[in-house]
């Protein structure tokens, strides 16, 4: 029921808005300790901050992830996931949020983005199965040996799914940490699908 919903990145979607994340927060952030407290004992060590504040700001609403959210299945939509080392995409049905994402250290949101709350147990984990497809998806890519291909692939899919406005304000960097490729890669990709566009 759900597969249809998956796969149809050729459908593009209707007046994108993106918005910039803040800065993804380093997870070798910490408090600064007291030094001299006159005890005598030795400074506790730093305790690590939380990689993510847990929310971002989307059309002049700051949108909390501490809670399990689901991108909407009606709305050409998603949410590019930063993690440490890698991105994830999380497209229309996939949960966001919660335990799933406690290791987010930043969030970039793409389309007319609308997150809803599960209603139900059900929902929740036909969400959980959704997400897990979006991030197959992206590793069939990933399984490609060859950078520029896995760089190419990847703007093919978005750009079927999203509009010249929203790829245009897509970082290379984001699109690069989605596939295992350097953000240099990306953008030769982009500038051979442009000079091919011209040629044609």
């Amino acid at each position: 029921m759900n597969q249809q919903k998956i796969s149809s990145w050729e459908i593009i979607a209707k007046n994108p808005v993106v918005i910039h994340a803040s800065q993804p927060k380093s997870l070798n952030d910490s408090v600064t300790p007291d030094t001299e407290d006159g005890s005598g004992e030795p400074p506790e060590p730093p305790r690590k901050r939380p990689p993510f504040s847990g929310g971002f700001w989307f059309n002049d609403e700051l949108i909390s992830l501490n809670d399990l959210r689901i991108v909407n299945s009606r709305r050409r939509n998603g949410l590019i996931l930063y993690k440490r080392y890698h991105a994830e995409f999380a497209g229309p049905g996939a949960a966001v949020g919660g335990e799933f994402d406690w290791d987010c250290q930043g969030v970039l949101p793409l389309g007319n983005l609308l997150l809803d709350s599960p209603g139900s147990a059900d929902e929740r984990q036909r969400a959980y199965m959704i997400r897990r497809q979006w991030i197959r998806l992206t590793r069939q890519i990933t399984d490609n040996p060859v950078p520029v291909q896995r760089a190419q692939l990847i703007l093919n899919q978005f750009e079927q799914y999203f509009d010249s406005e929203t790829m245009a304000q897509l970082p290379d960097e984001a699109l690069a940490l989605l596939v295992g490729v350097l953000p240099q890669t990306i953008t030769m990709a982009r500038y051979s699908v442009e000079s091919l566009d011209e040629i044609v």
